[in-house]
This record gives structure tokens, C-alpha cells and sequence, in this order.
């Protein structure tokens, strides 16, 4: 769109208004290098010269450019705004702490008195820059849609409860009862202190700080700096969705809440005992040591009614310790529960833990189990809960929606799941440019994404001890693992204990009894984890529940599993044990089937053919003239040669089972008045074929 307007431009200037898809030899190439020049140019007068290097000079609008605030600012996801909290919560907690002090104790001097100023404005700044600048562009959801326009996100802020409300509970009809149960002055005196109160943010920053000016540098003015307490929850929030253990830093805030209720008491008594008068009564301040300190240590020892305190001498100091005394007992029943909860909290799966293996052990024992299967019962608890901290994982994903749990299972499991050949991803066939290539690809693809996606979903994982069996010899196999965490061994062997391989993480296993037919396919081999294991299994039944919904990719893991069977077949043949020296020497390499025929058959089945065709043979010499008759004599006197005794033999055994779909090839043999004709023809035993040997005899020239 920028280029189409930039084209119009240009040729409203140039007095031509022709589509944009007019002819290119319109356009004069000659404006293009004058705008190239001009950019050189421009750019030439940004460099400088220091000392042998040119340096690229950047001007002031880049800077502030770069330093410029985004449009709207993600509270949950950006680190830059937990940062700017922090900085927030820091100001807040300086007038929180330091108000109190100033206010009380004799800290603040005309000595001292520009130090507080500065760090004062400090904090005002902060302030403002967050009511100004920060908060405005904090986005925020509406009706499902993330709010991200500016005046939407000023809108918004300023109706907010943070800027808006102190009393967000208040009722409009109690409001409106007060209003009229009030004479008309006191009505407009409550708006106006409603109106004074009504913005939160904007209260906390007016500057009562004027009042210097007629009264003197007062800590008093700046006590509205503590209504932007909504910035310090809001940071603690956002602190503890992204911190790894949030219950430390709860039992610290709580600690924290603490310590300030003893502060605020100490300030307190100070100001009591300045009222009363240092030093006047045993119960007061004597005005000995630090004050901050002493009347800190009063204050602990008075709000955890430790006691040893001396007791109050007047009327004032009797109403001041009755009410630090309910004050002490409310404030710390309230900090104590808060704090059982937060630790409640941290421990509660290791509490439903605790319960768990103390219900297993009792059960054990009630029924008298083995001593030592309560042992490894009691492992694979200690094992679970220290590699995983939970007993079972699906009980925590169950709580989330799916899109969420899928989310997860594919950053945990995904590239673990698509590495089986029995459910490798779709591929599509791109870059592939041969023909072969394409035929592959076109063969060979794999399942569908989404049906792996389903499939991650009903994963199951479970732990195995060391010397645990995985599956069995002979057993029916209606699982599939993959191996999560840890190694297992496959044995073997003639007893059966020999390793034959060792599986380590993310190696995958009976992958081929989920889809075996009915009757199932058994395991060949014993697999036994050695060490603790972490297997995810995908049983029969899953698989078969999710291939309804992809009848496809059912149809083709049905062809992948008879080539892996194949493949398995072919792998596992029986050989027998080789034992002492033999391992030296290679294995036996198989007869050939051409040299099998030529020797012919052994045994019942080889003799019976034999004399069949030897009979065959005598009906033929009968029936046949004497030019027969002379090559047969001519024939059998060849037969009776010692080196062509084997030959002679199998040839006729096998001349009576010719088949018409022999396949021929013409031979030399002996003279060059005879030719020997071989062919093969299958036989009508299975498994077995028929090797023909014809000689004749060539014309004459």
C-alpha cells in the first residue's frame, strides 16, 4: 500500500494519473540516482573523523527514538515492567518506613534537612513517571480480546480501581442515605473529600508539600504518598508467577509485615512516651541508648506479651498498654495464621505424600507382606517423589484445559514420540526434485500429526526399580514404552541372562505389538531396567481408540507394522549356540538353490522320484525307433563316464517332469555336433524346482 500511494503521488506531480499496471518504459529512470545521491549525502553527515577510524554520528531523535515507550506493555510477560514495580515498591516502602520516623523520632535536622529533599523528589518523580508514562499503557482483557489501543488503555486506567476507587465496596445507596440524612453543608464537605479520595494515584502524588512553606519541613504533608499501596500488591503478584519457589518469598513478605506492625508500635510509644515525657515514669523512655532500638525492643516485648515490663503509672499509660495488649493479639493471630498457610501451602503435596506411604505401609502390614517387597515399595515412593516431587503427573494436567496439556506433552515428549518409525511425521515431499525421490516420499510418509498429538495426551508414565522386568519371554505384547529417564537391558541367550543390548533414553520398544493381529505378538526377549527407569507406555486399547478418528493412518500403520514383522522375521532365524572356537570362524553361508537342483533331493522323496523316472525312462527306450535307440545307447555310454556320473543321474531324474513354462538357455557341450539344453521349471512339491537337461544333436552342413 505504501509503494501504490508513493506511485500516485508521483504521477499526480507529473500530470499523469494512468493505473499503476501501465507499461515500465513510462517510469524515468533518471529520478533514481538523484534520490540515491541525496541519501548518500545524507548519510555522509552522520560520520566523523576520530583519530584513523570514521565513526557513524547518530542523531539525537535516534536515541530517542530507540528510548521511546512501547504502545502497551504486557503486565504478565514482560520483565522491564516487574523491574519498573520494583523501583515503584522501593519508593513506596521509603515513605511507608521513613514517614513514621521523621515524623516521630528527632532524625530530621535542619543539618540533614536537603538529604531528605532530595530523596523526596526522588520518589515523587517515580511517582509520576508510572501514573504519567507506565500505567496508562498497561494492557488488559475485554470481553476476551486483549486491549492494546491507547486511548482504550487511558480509558481503562483512568476508571480503574487503582486510579479511581479507595472504597471499591462501597454502595451507591448507602451513599445516597448519608447524603440526605446530612444538612446540605455537610453534603458538599463529604463530595468534597470524596472527590479529594476518590482517585487513588492521583491523591498520593498531590503536593501537600507546599505546606512547607507556612509550617515548616513537616514528614505530615507527605502522608498521602502511602495511598499507592495498589503498586506494592501488584509487584507482589507479579513476583510470584515467576519465581520457582514463591512460598520463600511469601514467608518473607509475611516476616515483613511483622517487622513493620513492631515499627509502627515502636514509633508509637515514642511518641507516648515524648507526651508523657522521657524520663518521668518508670514505664516511659528513659532516654538512655539508641531510641529507635529501645523502643523497638518495648514494642516486641509488648506485642508477643513476652511480660518483665514495668506496669503503667497513669490513666494515659493504662489506655495506651490496654490497647497495645488487643492490637498485639490481633495483629499476631493474624500474621501467624497467614504464615501456616503460606507453609500449609509449600508442604501440601509432601504432606499427601506422607499420607499416601503411610496408608501403603499400614496396608502392608495388616495383610503380612514380605519384608522385602515393603522395601521396594518404600524405594519406588522415595524415588518418585524425589525425581518428579508428585505421584502422578497426569493429576496435575488434568486440572488444565487441553489446548494447555497438549502444549505441554509436546515440549516434554514430542521429539522423543516422532523418532519411532511406526509414527514418524508427516512428509510432505518438499525440495525433493527426482522421480525416485518422490516415489519414496509418496510411499513412505508418515502418520498423521494430529493423531500423535492425541497420542501424546494418553501417555503414561511409570517407574521402574533396578532389576525390575519391563515385559517377558513369550509374554503377549500390548504395550509400547519409551524410555524417559534412565536404561534398560535386553537379555538373551541360552539361559537367558546374557545383555544383548543396553536401551538407553530415548530409545523406543515393542513398538509392533500395539498393531499385531489377533492372538497378539510376543515378546522375543526379556527386558529387565537396569537402575530406577522412567518408561511413558501407550497401550492396545488407547491406540485403537484414537485410530477411529483416522481411518488413513490407521490404514498405513497396518502396512508399516507386516514390513516391520518382516524385518523381525528375517532378524531373528534360529542359528544355534556357537560354542569354544567357533566364534573364530564365520558362520556357514547357505546352499545355493542352483546347486541344490543339480545334486537333487535326499531321502525318501529323492529315491521314489529317482526310480519313477528311471522307469519313465526304460517305457521311452522301448516305444522309440532306432535312430531313438541309437542315441540312447549313445546317451547311456556318456552316462557310464565316471566325471559325468552326478550329471547323468540328475538329468534322468528329472527329463519326465518338464513344464511348459521352462525358461531355456543353450549351452556348448562336448562335440560340436551336440548342444545341451538346461532349463527350470517349478515343481509341483512346494518350496522345490526342476532342473531339465536335453542333449541333441546338431544338423549336418
Amino acid at each position: 500500500m505504501h509503494l501504490r500511494t508513493a506511485f500516485y503521488k508521483k504521477k499526480l506531480l507529473e500530470g499523469d494519473i494512468s493505473s499503476p499496471e501501465a507499461s515500465p518504459q513510462t517510469a524515468k529512470p533518471t529520478a533514481i540516482p538523484s534520490i540515491q545521491e541525496s541519501n548518500a549525502k545524507q548519510k555522509e553527515e552522520h560520520y566523523y573523523q576520530v583519530l584513523c577510524c570514521k565513526l557513524q554520528k547518530v542523531p539525537l531523535t535516534a536515541y530517542l527514538k530507540q528510548m521511546r515507550l512501547p504502545r502497551s506493555i504486557d503486565s504478565h510477560t514482560d520483565r522491564l515492567y516487574l523491574l519498573w514495580l520494583l523501583l515503584v515498591t522501593i519508593a513506596y516502602n521509603w515513605n511507608c518506613w521513613l514517614i513514621p520516623l521523621r515524623l516521630v523520632f528527632p532524625y530530621q535536622t535542619p543539618g540533614n534537612t536537603r538529604y531528605w529533599l532530595i530523596t523526596d523528589i526522588v520518589c515523587d518523580i517515580i511517582y509520576l513517571c508510572d501514573i504519567l508514562l507506565i500505567q496508562p499503557r498497561v494492557q488488559f482483557v475485554k470481553g476476551g480480546d486483549i486491549i492494546v489501543d491507547p486511548n482504550e488503555l487511558k480509558r481503562h486506567y483512568r476508571s480503574s480501581i487503582k486510579f479511581q476507587k479507595i472504597h471499591g465496596d462501597w454502595s451507591t445507596h448507602t451513599y445516597i442515605g448519608i447524603n440526605q440524612s446530612m444538612s446540605k453543608k455537610a453534603c458538599k464537605y463529604n463530595i468534597i473529600v470524596n472527590l479529594f479520595f476518590q482517585q487513588l494515584d492521583v491523591a498520593s502524588v498531590l503536593p501537600f508539600d507546599v505546606f512547607y512553606l507556612f509550617f515548616g519541613f513537616n514528614p505530615v504533608f507527605r502522608t498521602n504518598r502511602i495511598l499507592k499501596y495498589t503498586s506494592f500488591f501488584e509487584f507482589n503478584h507479579h513476583l510470584e508467577s515467576v519465581m520457582d519457589k514463591a512460598y520463600i518469598y511469601r514467608v518473607i513478605r509475611t516476616t515483613g509485615y511483622l517487622l513493620f506492625t513492631l515499627h509502627i508500635n515502636a514509633c508509637a510509644y515514642y511518641w507516648a512516651s515524648e507526651y508523657e515525657g522521657i524520663g518521668t515514669t518508670k514505664w516511659v523512655y528513659d532516654g538512655k541508648g539508641n531510641k529507635y532500638l529501645r523502643c523497638y525492643y518495648w514494642a516486641v516485648r509488648t506485642l508477643i506479651t513476652i511480660g518483665g515490663l514495668p506496669d503503667p503509672q497513669t490513666s494515659f499509660e493504662i489506655l495506651f498498654q490496654l490497647l497495645n495488649f488487643f492490637s498485639g493479639v490481633f495483629v499476631f493471630s493474624s500474621l501467624i495464621g497467614q504464615m501456616q498457610d503460606v507453609i500449609g501451602a509449600a508442604t501440601a503435596n509432601q504432606n499427601n505424600f506422607r499420607i499416601c506411604v503411610d496408608q501403603t505401609i499400614a496396608y502392608m502390614k495388616t495383610y503380612s507382606i514380605p519384608k522385602s517387597v515393603q522395601n521396594r515399595v518404600q524405594t519406588w515412593y522415595e524415588y518418585t517423589w524425589d525425581s518428579q516431587r508428585m505421584l502422578d503427573e497426569s493429576n496435575l494436567l488434568e486440572a488444565l484445559p487441553t489446548t494447555m496439556q497438549l502444549a505441554l506433552t509436546i515440549d516434554v515428549n514430542f521429539s522423543i514420540i516422532s523418532k519411532v518409525d511406526l509414527f514418524k511425521a508427516r512428509d510432505t515431499g518438499k525440495g525433493v526434485t527426482s522421480v525416485v525421490g518422490k516415489m519414496l516420499r509418496k510411499s513412505f510418509y508418515g502418520c498423521d500429526t494430529q493423531m500423535i498429538y492425541d497420542m501424546l495426551l494418553r501417555l503414561k508414565s511409570i517407574v521402574y526399580l533396578p532389576g525390575d522386568f519391563v515385559c517377558k519371554k513369550g509374554e503377549i505384547g500390548k504395550e509400547m514404552y519409551i524410555i524417559k529417564q534412565g536404561e534398560v537391558q535386553v537379555l538373551g541367550g541360552s539361559d537367558g541372562a546374557q545383555v544383548m543390548v543396553t536401551l538407553k533414553a530415548g530409545a523406543v520398544f515393542g513398538e509392533i505389538s500395539l498393531l499385531a493381529a489377533r492372538g497378539g505378538n510376543r515378546r522375543t526377549a526379556n527386558v529387565v531396567a537396569h537402575g530406577f527407569a522412567n518408561l511413558l507406555t501407550l497401550d492396545k486399547k488407547t491406540l485403537q481408540e484414537i485410530l477411529v478418528h483416522y481411518p488413513e493412518s490407521e490404514k498405513l500403520l497396518m502396512k508399516k507394522t507386516r514390513v516391520l514383522l518382516k524385518k523381525k522375521a528375517l532378524g531373528t532365524e534360529a542359528t544355534p549356540p556357537r560354542k569354544g572356537l567357533a566364534f573364530l570362524f564365520p558362520p556357514k553361508q547357505k546352499t545355493p538353490k542352483m546347486f541344490k537342483a543339480l545334486l537333487g533331493g535326499t531321502g525318501k522323496a529323492g529315491l521314489i522320484r529317482q526310480l519313477k523316472q528311471k522307469r519313465e525312462q526304460t517305457i521311452q527306450k522301448k516305444s522309440g525307433n532306432s535312430k531313438g535307440e541309437g542315441k540312447g545307447k549313445e546317451y547311456e555310454d556318456k552316462a557310464k563316464e565316471p566325471a559325468e556320473k552326478p550329471l547323468n543321474t540328475t538329468a534322468s531324474a528329472v527329463l519326465a517332469e518338464v513344464m511348459p513354462q521352462s525358461i531355456s538357455a543353450v549351452l556348448p557341450k562336448g562335440t560340436h555336433r551336440q548342444s545341451l539344453i538346461i532349463s527350470m521349471a517349478p515343481s509341483a512339491e512346494a518350496g522345490e524346482e526342476v532342473l531339465t537337461i536335453e542333449v541333441k544333436e546338431k544338423a549336418k552342413q
